[in-house]
């Protein structure tokens, strides 16, 4: 599923949304839970590095933005895979109220994603 499926979305739990997460789960008003997440493999690192924003502010409002963009991670040193592949991905959600910005960091040599998956529950692939 795309990131932007959640637009219209309303919901009302976020789990495991902390920093150094590779697991967070949304819920929605019909039940319907969306997971955004990364299975650790060798030779890779991917987690939350930041998020910013009130997190409450996305419960209880209509979703009005969402959106992923990814980019080369700069200005990051010093890691076990500094000399390969570093991506940060942005997710973006909004409501009137805020907007939430989940900053995921992901290293690998190359070989291995460095990006988040996002999926409902239940229907992964």
């Amino acid at each position: 599923m795309k990131f932007e499926d959640m637009l219209g979305k309303t919901l009302v739990s976020i789990t495991g949304a902390e920093q150094y997460s590779d697991h967070i789960e949304f819920t929605d008003t019909e039940g319907c839970t969306y997971i955004m997440e990364h299975s650790q493999d060798c030779c890779e690192s991917v987690s939350v590095e930041e998020i910013v924003g009130p997190i409450q502010a996305l419960i209880g409002s209509p979703i009005l933005l969402a959106e992923e963009v990814s980019s080369p991670a700069e200005g990051k040193e010093n890691t076990e895979y500094s000399d390969d592949e570093q991506t940060w991905t942005f997710y973006k959600l909004g409501t009137l109220e805020d907007t939430v910005t989940f900053r995921w960091y992901g290293t690998s040599n190359g070989y291995y994603s460095t990006v988040p998956c996002f999926y409902k529950k239940g229907e992964r692939w």
